[in-house]
């Protein structure tokens, strides 16, 4: 099982490649999210923005408000980061769930180009 911080340093990267590829996201202008992230088995939440095709304010703790709620295992965390497991791969077969509108999540399908 991976630490809070290992989760936390993958976040935290993971943010600042989606910043590094805004221009290349294709969310329409005025698209803003909170997501909340739980690391299902350290009993963790982490929350962030996704406002202007970037993903800031990421911080420890729950955003009871948030629109997209993503819920995964430390390990699979890890494993996504180093690309061992693959996104589509862990949606379908449950080990990241995505609690999200459909519109939301169709908008997050193609910006992120999840297939």
């Amino acid at each position: 099982m991976a630490t809070v911080d290992e989760c936390r340093n993958v976040l935290e990267k993971m943010a600042g490649k989606v910043a590094r590829k805004s221009d290349e996201l294709e969310l329409e202008e005025g698209f803003e999210r909170t997501l909340a992230v739980e690391i299902t088995d350290l009993g963790q939440t982490f929350s962030a923005k996704l406002a202007g095709n970037k993903l800031t304010d990421l911080l420890d703790g729950d955003a009871a408000d948030a629109e997209v709620r993503i819920l995964i295992g430390s390990d699979d965390l890890i494993a996504l980061s180093k690309k061992e497991l693959k996104p589509a791969k862990a949606i379908l077969t449950g080990k990241i769930k995505i609690k999200a509108s459909v519109k939301d999540l169709a908008k997050l399908r193609k910006a992120l180009k999840v297939d």
